[in-house]
């Protein structure tokens, strides 16, 4: 969730759990320097690709709808893709940590795995959740905003940012972040009852290594975990909408 400057050293930072900007990825105004042209070049065609693969996440949902004339059970029809360019985001940790995008690899890792685990831990483990219209929720969330966080990212790289998709990024996360946050719990929460049942995940005691693990608690630990977590992010990132848009509005006047 980022916000990158009119500089391309900037473009790939995420801050703000994919949804909307962040604060970090505001320190274009910092002049860091830019990633290499070598390095730009691979930046713009991984955002290129990744832009295209979530185009085709929602013009498989959107042809999923229209063949079944309802929105239930869409997930089965972008799963594949969904798995594949989700996960295909880890490739950002690795940008941070080569040092070709200037942001925390810390911080990076952890909103790229939030994703990952909610793909692969709970909705891909967890079959019985995959009809549940949560699902439909996030995916649908994810998906607008991947598309405008790439094609922000692509954009700024290559100097020549749309005013619009400026916009999109600093103000749809108003909607599409609670969007997503609320389908995420209520997924989680819908998987709970069969990860009890089952005991998906969870170690238990005696064991050679002495090492117990509920996996049916850790999930609940991880919605809780939301409450502190999503005001501030939220906040924020309004925050931070103000100072952008506000700034792009008075660089236009003074044109």
């Amino acid at each position: 969730m980022v916000a990158p400057s009119s500089s391309s050293s900037s473009s790939s930072r995420r801050s703000d759990n994919g949804y909307g900007p962040s604060g970090p990825q505001q320190a274009g105004s910092r002049r860091r320097k830019g990633p290499g042209a070598l390095a730009t070049a691979y930046l713009v065609i991984y955002n290129v690709v990744m832009t295209a693969g979530w185009l085709v996440i929602a013009v498989g949902l959107v042809r999923a709808y229209l063949a079944k004339g309802s929105y239930h059970n869409l997930y089965y029809s972008i799963e594949k893709p969904l798995k594949f360019f989700q996960t295909g985001a880890l490739l950002e940790i690795g940008h941070c940590a080569i040092g070709i995008v200037p942001s925390s690899v810390v911080l990076t890792a952890f909103q790229v795995m939030s994703r990952v685990f909610l793909t692969w831990a709970v909705t891909h483990s967890v079959k019985e959740v995959q009809s549940e219209d949560s699902v439909l929720l996030f995916v649908v969330a994810w998906t607008i905003t991947e598309i405008i966080r790439y094609s922000f990212y692509t954009f700024s790289l290559l100097n020549h940012l749309p005013y619009l998709i400026k916009w999109a990024r600093y103000t749809l996360f108003i909607i599409l972040y609670p969007m997503g946050v609320s389908g995420e719990l209520l997924t989680i929460y819908a998987a709970l009852p069969f990860v009890r049942r089952s005991g998906l995940y969870s170690i238990s005691l005696p064991n050679k290594y002495n090492f117990s693990f509920d996996y049916y608690t850790f999930l609940i630990l991880t919605m809780i975990s939301y409450i502190p977590i999503f005001p501030q992010l939220y906040f924020h990132m309004l925050h931070q909408r103000r100072k952008i848009l506000s700034s792009t509005g008075e660089h236009k006047k003074s044109e």
